[in-house]
């Protein structure tokens, strides 16, 4: 599927180099990550989230809306990228964790419903949205 959407990708890019168009490619990324003890700072007891998705809306300059869905990888980051013509690049965007699947941290953390921000970067730049935070349902008795 990855292999897929890369070849797609270059694809699009050469047809858009070869109709002159201006191409344009951007990337999204963030972290996912269980705060064990539910105490809103990351310490040695708190891990990545593997497998947590990611939802990405984003409206491009000609108004088209593109929704995206991704799943944070071993290390807890997700990742989303375009390559698109100048003209409908990304303007703005939505990003928002979906769910998790670790058994003991289901919860979303507080300020973690989704971050909202201005695409304005160049091409080839990323940006990078703040780290969404689960916690478990309960405490482990070592954080209280």
């Amino acid at each position: 599927m990855e292999m897929q959407k890369t070849m797609m990708g270059l694809i699009l890019l050469l047809l858009l180099s070869a109709s002159g168009v201006s191409a344009w490619t951007g990337e999204i990324h963030g972290r996912v990550v269980c705060d064990v003890c539910g105490d809103s700072s990351l310490g040695p007891e708190d891990h990545v989230l593997e497998g947590a998705e990611v939802a990405v809306l984003c409206i491009t300059k000609s108004g088209e809306v593109l929704n995206y869905q991704a799943f944070t990888d071993a290390k807890g980051v997700y990742t989303v990228a375009e390559t698109m013509p100048e003209s409908d690049r990304w303007d703005a965007c939505l990003a928002r964790p979906i769910s998790s699947f670790h058994e003991h941290c289901t919860q979303l953390g507080e300020g973690s419903l989704g971050v909202k921000f201005s695409y304005n970067h160049p091409s080839g730049y990323s940006h990078t949205v703040r780290t969404f935070v689960y916690r478990p349902v309960s405490v482990p008795t070592y954080c209280i």
